[in-house]
């Protein structure tokens, strides 16, 4: 597994791609705090591909009200990232590198090993942070990506976005993640992690699912 992309801002964490392991729930990294949430979005390849074309243009982020600046291609060598089959073993990642995309306002889409800034408030509770790609994935039925905390926020760890178009047809958005408190107001109040947790995702799904959409 390379890493050559972690040269220069290095994640604050050690657990880099455990948000795709089976056991996350059950054995999240050490003084952490795991969550996860599924959501169907609906049926068929148009769905699934609008979705995923949404999320690698950092809708999820952008949609839930947060600003994504300062995205930068990653130095050296691409980190060619780290995913988990059902049984929680790593394997080869599915996509290694690819030309650096755009969308129509010009933000470069995700790419593995880039870095950005993440700011912004969701309900009350600070969202700002310094990220890493930590790999992003896209196969025929399957896309998502997953950010790990390089630095400058409230909380340390990495959260995964993933949309999967099953055999029976139907998009189901996951989003996983884990953290532990960083600044002193949050580890004081450890409930206040859970909650921001939950409020992030709840935008996330606002910003992804159709059934949030709303008439312009």
């Amino acid at each position: 597994m390379r890493r050559g992309s972690f040269q220069e801002g290095t994640v604050d964490y050690a657990a880099v791609g455990a948000t795709q392991a089976a056991d996350l729930m059950g054995y999240p990294p050490e003084k952490s705090r795991p969550a996860e949430q599924s959501w169907r979005l609906g049926s068929g390849e148009d769905r699934f591909a609008g979705a995923a074309d949404s999320l690698l243009a950092w809708g999820a982020l952008r949609g839930a009200g947060l600003s994504v600046t300062d995205v930068r291609p990653a130095s050296g060598p691409m980190y060619s990232g780290v995913s988990f089959d059902a049984d929680g073993n790593a394997v080869a990642p599915s996509r290694l590198e690819a030309e650096q995309r755009f969308d129509a306002d010009g933000m470069p889409y995700v790419g593995a090993g880039s870095s950005a800034r993440i700011s912004g408030r969701v309900k009350g509770h600070s969202a700002d942070a310094s990220v890493r790609v930590i790999f992003v994935v896209e196969e025929p039925r399957r896309v998502g990506f997953a950010l790990g905390t390089i630095g400058d926020s409230v909380v340390s760890g990495e959260e995964s976005f993933m949309i999967d178009w099953y055999d029976n047809d139907e998009v189901w958005f996951t989003v996983r993640a884990f953290d532990r408190p960083v600044s002193a107001f949050y580890r004081m109040l450890p409930p206040l992690v859970t909650r921001r947790r939950r409020e992030l995702f709840q935008g996330y799904l606002r910003a992804i699912s159709p059934l949030y959409t709303t008439p312009s």
